[in-house]
């Protein structure tokens, strides 16, 4: 049985009421959740699953399931350490409530969408990235300089603009003909499945993203270069963090 991963519908909703599949030494499996799984970059959700008694369980982390026919929208959600006797009471079967840790998440979703912004200002290809609480951080591949004030005025002038930002679907030979569309040269979108998902910022930046950004880039708020460095001869490392 396939997870329904509601964050892709609505990154706002930060509860739901589910039905455990199964439970192993991976985790626990749901029949939908709202919890992000680590993937594109965008680290994992954590947060807390009650059981109809009222015992809680907390999440530290979610993750891609894998298993035989496994879809990327598939979550286990990793119980914290210390949780056994929590876990003792939970069957597959059992309805439980599913809440995010919201700020957290919030901080991903600003910081996720500030990434895509980096893209507009420097278009280049992006050759890693990593989207964290603290930080986001992108590999560009470029020789060219990358001057820290001009950047960080760009993107002031972004977030200031308040851009709407949503989300489109593209079949999969759609997505096959506009490969231009792709900025991540270790990540590339899943074909395969039908469709695929992308991101746009109204006026700045369309491309193919699973994750989970803001609404509009005014709710980004301020940003800051935190770390800009030559990561190799053909790379440039840029660490980007909410001021």
């Amino acid at each position: 049985m396939t997870t329904r991963a509601l964050f892709r519908e609505d990154a706002y909703q930060t509860q739901c009421e589910a039905t455990v599949i199964a439970i192993d030494e991976a985790g626990i499996r749901l029949d939908q959740t709202v919890f992000y799984p680590l993937g594109g970059g965008q680290a994992g959700d954590a947060g807390t699953l009650t059981l109809a008694d009222g015992t809680v369980i907390a999440i530290a982390d979610t993750r891609k399931a894998k298993f035989e026919g496994a879809t990327p929208d598939d979550a286990v959600h990793v119980p914290a350490p210390g949780q056994e006797d929590a876990l003792a009471k939970l069957k597959a079967g059992d309805t439980v409530s599913a809440e995010i840790d919201w700020a957290r998440r919030y901080r991903h979703m600003r910081l996720h969408t500030a990434s895509h912004l980096i893209c507009a200002v420097l278009p280049y290809p992006v050759d890693g990235c990593s989207i964290t609480t603290d930080y986001a951080r992108l590999d560009l591949a470029t020789v060219e300089p990358i001057e820290r004030e001009e950047v960080e005025s760009k993107l002031r002038a972004l977030v200031g603009g308040s851009h709407d930002v949503r989300t489109e679907w593209i079949t999969d030979d759609e997505m096959s003909a506009r490969p231009e569309l792709v900025r991540t040269m270790s990540v590339k979108p899943p074909i395969g499945l039908g469709r695929v998902r992308l991101l746009r910022i109204e006026d700045v930046d369309l491309q193919p993203c699973g994750g989970t950004h803001v609404r509009n880039t005014g709710e980004i708020g301020e940003l800051r270069i935190a770390k800009l460095e030559k990561k190799s001869a053909r790379t440039r490392r840029l660490v980007l963090e909410l001021a």
